[in-house]
């Protein structure tokens, strides 16, 4: 069973407009989490017979759906966005999946999230992050975990950075080129730049009711495609559609940065050739902070 709660009011025009454009490109191009991550938060369920996953910044239910997958069993899944876009791919991609667990789609900001009245929600055993802290109120988030979350709950906050911040020979001519056609400010949406957290999410939950934190580290090397790489960057805040004039500047730059890339790989666009591999490899870390309040016994 499915269903949707209404539009919270904390939800800021511009949190909407952010990654409207990208939400049809999320499940094709974003990457999916490690199989080692994904086994790491279905072990902070062991032993519960139902338990309940609030998912907070689900833009298309990546986290949930990879926990669905490792824990049969799961009975609940809260998904909290501030894009309705996104929640309607969630929708579309954890449908299929569900069984006989039951999912909320919540359209709101992760900080004010709270329970439908009247609804006999389950407290959350695990809370999750993926790719997403970096955009909520971390100080705010933290709190309104510890009040809905059960007693023996655990936080976990995920991600890998992007392409932006991946350091390789390939990654720093994009970027060039991307500041190239929108200027050398890291954007984050239109007429705003990226302004990063005051605090770190250690922090934060070193300053919160889920001090006991333990942090894993997972190696992920990945091999990208001048047709892929695009197709990813529609995704990002700092690169999608939306930052672009119009259409044509748009297509103008993802040609751009297709022939860039090309021309690094080495492949000349053969006829019947496509989507093959050359060395755009992105050596990346999939980081895990499982925090839980102190005392909890692991």
């Amino acid at each position: 069973m499915t269903r949707s709660e209404p539009s919270a009011p904390e939800v800021r025009p511009e949190q909407e407009a952010l990654f409207s454009t990208a939400a049809e490109h999320y499940a094709r191009h974003r990457p999916g989490l490690p199989d080692p991550a994904v086994h790491l938060r279905a072990g902070t369920l062991a032993g519960r017979t139902a338990p309940a996953l609030l998912d907070l910044g689900t833009s298309t239910g990546q986290a949930p759906r990879a926990l669905l997958a490792a824990v049969p069993h799961l009975a609940h899944v809260e998904a909290v966005d501030a894009n309705r876009a996104m929640l309607v791919n969630a929708r579309r991609a954890l449908g299929p999946l569900l069984g006989g667990c039951t999912l909320t789609l919540v359209h709101g900001s992760a900080h004010a999230y709270a329970p439908a009245p009247g609804m006999n929600v389950p407290a959350p055993d695990l809370v999750t992050c993926c790719r997403s802290h970096h955009w909520m109120d971390g100080p705010g988030v933290l709190p309104m975990a510890d009040r809905v979350a059960a007693p023996d709950a655990t936080v976990a906050i995920m991600g890998d950075g992007c392409l932006r911040t991946h350091d390789a020979g390939w990654t720093r001519q994009l970027r060039k080129l991307i500041q190239r056609h929108l200027g050398s400010a890291r954007r984050a949406g239109t007429g705003t730049a990226y302004t990063a957290p005051a605090r770190s999410c250690e922090e934060d939950l070193a300053a919160s009711a889920w001090s006991d934190v333990a942090e894993h580290r997972f190696p992920v090397a990945r091999t990208s495609t001048p047709r892929h790489v695009p197709g990813y960057l529609r995704t990002t805040s700092f690169a999608y559609a939306g930052l672009f004039s119009d259409s044509a500047r748009h297509a103008a730059f993802e040609a751009d940065a297709h022939a860039l890339l090309t021309g690094i790989t080495g492949i000349t666009g053969i006829t019947g050739i496509t989507d093959q591999e050359g060395p755009l490899v992105e050596q990346a870390e999939f980081r895990v902070l499982l925090a839980r309040r102190p005392g909890i016994t692991r």
